[in-house]
């Protein structure tokens, strides 16, 4: 439970300290005065968003400082947290003007959603719009399995739905690549033939470059081999000629002189450069085809593989890694018939997975729905509505493994509350026919089913009771009193039927000093309680007779508090 909870400067409240006991709270006040407020810093020791806008005018940091106390009973402590030393938890939090904030447990750090995991142990808080939850078809089925405890086993099926659509649409993408199939061979045959054909050859651009160049200056070159033959083997003055003389002349002088034998054995080895310079330019000009015929050849070649590159690929080898993408493609396209056998096969695998888990899913809501009608009939007739009559309908969808939309993954069922407020009406849907008041007191029904037998927790209820009066607030009153034998409950009201159940009242006032607004909080006493009761009942101008109904109200209930508490 709540023991104690400080608030500073936050909105209008600038700091403020509350006392909270066991049992059944109420807040009440003027509309404006800050009630909600409260209940907002609840909701931010909670773990829930915080705004810079919350943060009071002309101040730095708001703060909200809250202490848990553990229950005494050994079921009751299961629901709090554990390890702690003192039976006490202190969980604080702040709020900077900038919007950054911290937060503490029991004088840690923690991060903020911490807060939000621990908070589901110890506080639940219920406004006055949680009824428009039953307007939705979604909410019915989340609520049923969240009752039942099927959401692990919903969440196995969410895995398998994903699973068998994914598997649905490749079926899909392999047939309409199996219908393109024909098509797309006879396209990709044809390129790769003419890629083949082609036989591209790495480097072979360059090399065409290199004889085009040649080509193009065919006669100059011709006309420079020959002069080249001339000067070293043809010509009457040859080096070849020259250097044989000069050999035998330097042979007849080394008779003389050894010298030139030396000299000689030098000379040799120029003649036999001169004789492979020779031999190279003859054979040069033996293979050389430079007719006009060779040129338009190798132009032919260069533009149709330029063809290509424009078709395939900027280089050569860009074309070859082009053909091997669209002859792995020929294999699959080939191949479609096995793919789709396997896929086939392991559709067939998948969606008997998911029947398996969406028929479990489907008979286990069914059981806990004859149970959940049972109960929530029970709570609205202790609400008022003896009458009643209040059904789950459950209807299966059809699915099938050749529809992807059918393949839901909250399973096959569609769950709608229906309910028949009267005797003799015939049950319809629940957010179509329910009034306000109708409404406030079935949110509550379902929104109470289990409490009473759940651990200890903090519940509060932020003016659920908006839009209703008379018997209905009676019957919500009993309904939160009995609530606050097993938990500690905190209620915002306007209502004098309700406030007069409580035994705790605090009064909510918001005054002005010195142009600022201050919001304040007043535990009430007896006679205090008389008037603030008697306010609700008559407004602003409090009549002796509103003051004597008000006393005799709270004093019955309080003696009836005290008769029940001392029944065993």
């Amino acid at each position: 439970m709540i023991k104690f909870l400080r608030i500073r400067n936050l909105a209008t409240i600038d700091d403020i300290q509350m006392d909270l006991s066991e049992g059944f709270s109420i807040l009440t006040g003027e509309t404006g005065a800050g009630k909600s407020i409260i209940i907002d810093s609840i909701r931010l020791v909670c773990g829930e968003k915080g705004s810079s806008d919350l943060v009071r005018t002309g101040r730095s940091e708001a703060a909200v400082e809250a202490i848990f106390s553990r229950p005494d009973t050994k079921e009751k402590k299961k629901a709090l947290l554990p390890d702690d030393t003192d039976g006490h938890h202190v969980v604080q939090r702040s709020i900077a003007g900038d919007g950054s904030g911290k937060a503490y447990c029991d004088g840690v750090l923690v991060p903020v959603k911490k807060l939000k995991e621990l908070a589901g142990n110890l506080v639940d808080i219920y406004g006055q719009n949680d009824h428009v939850f039953l307007l939705h078809l979604d909410s019915h089925l989340d609520y049923l399995d969240r009752f039942s405890g099927t959401v692990p086993l919903r969440e196995e099926t969410s895995h398998a739905a994903q699973s068998l659509r994914r598997l649905l649409r490749l079926k899909d993408e392999w047939k309409t690549r199996e219908r393109e199939r024909s098509q797309r061979l006879d396209y990709l045959e044809f390129q790769i033939k003419e890629i083949e054909k082609a036989d591209l050859k790495p480097g072979e651009e360059e090399e065409l470059r290199s004889q085009r160049n040649i080509l193009k200056n065919a006669e100059k070159i011709s006309t420079l081999v020959e002069q080249a033959l001339d000067v070293s083997y043809a010509g009457e003055a040859s080096l070849s000629v020259l250097v044989t003389k000069l050999e035998h002349a330097l042979a007849e002088l080394a008779a003389f002189d050894t010298a030139f034998t030396e000299m000689n054995e030098t000379l040799s080895s120029v003649a036999i450069v001169v004789r492979e310079l020779s031999d190279f330019l003859i054979k040069y000009k033996e293979k050389q085809d430079l007719t006009p015929e060779k040129l338009e050849a190798v132009e032919e070649r260069l533009s149709f593989i330029e063809g290509l590159k424009r078709k395939y690929g900027s280089q050569i080898r860009d074309i070859q890694f082009y053909l091997e993408n669209i002859k792995r493609e020929h294999r699959e396209l080939f191949e479609i018939q096995a793919n789709l056998a396997v896929v086939e096969t392991d559709i067939e695998k998948s969606f008997a997975s998911y029947c398996s888990k969406t028929l479990a899913l489907s008979e286990a809501r069914q059981k806990a729905a004859l149970v959940l009608e049972k109960l929530i009939e029970k709570e609205v007739s202790l609400l008022g509505m003896k009458k009643a009559r209040f059904q789950i309908k459950i209807e299966a969808s059809p699915v099938t493994a050749q529809d992807p939309d059918r393949v839901r993954d909250t399973g096959i069922d569609n769950v709608e509350f229906l309910i028949s407020p009267n005797p003799g009406e015939e049950l319809r849907p629940l957010r179509k026919i329910a009034s306000g008041g109708e409404l406030s007191r079935i949110m509550l029904a379902f929104k109470v089913i289990g409490k009473e037998k759940g651990g200890f927790k903090t519940l509060i209820f932020d003016e659920i009771d908006s839009g209703i009066g008379g018997k209905t607030a009676e019957f919500i009153a009993q309904k939160l009193k009995t609530l606050a034998r097993t938990h500690q409950i905190i209620c915002i009201t306007h209502l004098p039927q309700i406030a007069s159940f409580a035994v705790h009242h605090y009064k909510i006032e918001k005054t002005i000093e010195n142009n600022r607004t201050f919001t304040t909080v007043k535990k009430l006493d007896f006679e205090e309680r008389v008037e603030e009761i008697a306010r609700l009942m008559s407004g602003s101008r409090v009549t002796s007779a509103a003051l004597e109904s008000a006393r005799d109200m709270l004093h019955h209930n309080l003696q009836e508090e005290h008769r029940d508490r001392a029944r065993p």
